[in-house]
């Protein structure tokens, strides 16, 4: 496994994706199958097109930073910033499993928003 150019292809994936073009990140970044352990999002490659579309759609103005990227064997883990509509802003963190080939073909995330006040004086990310 290549850590280095996982790491540089989950990024890649997920801000194509996040950005309004779901299908060239799966067509570019993903393998055969795509296995999604979100619950919000259907399984499989047209689910996370499907979902993604959605969300560009009725989310336009939405953006996302990428904090840290934590690549070991064949999973690479992003940490984010979002900030959506509202400035609504939430950190993830997301899991992507490679195949043999170097295609994404497994996901996991974990999400939580920000709140306005926080007991310590440490960012989220």
């Amino acid at each position: 496994m290549n850590l280095e150019k996982n790491k540089q292809n989950a990024i890649s994936f997920y801000r194509t994706a996040y950005e309004g073009n779901p299908t060239k990140a799966i067509k570019d970044y993903a393998g055969k199958e795509y296995i999604q352990h979100n619950p919000d999002v259907a399984d499989g490659l047209q689910g996370f097109i499907d979902y993604f579309e959605r969300m560009q759609k009725e989310y336009p103005d939405k953006s996302i930073e990428f904090v840290r990227c934590i690549a070991e064997g064949n999973l690479v883990a992003l940490h984010t910033h979002q900030t959506w509509p509202g400035n609504d802003q939430y950190v993830t963190m997301d899991f992507f499993r490679f195949d043999q080939n170097g295609k994404i073909c497994e996901h996991w995330d974990a999400i939580q928003q920000i709140p306005k006040e926080s007991a310590n004086p440490n960012t989220m990310y």
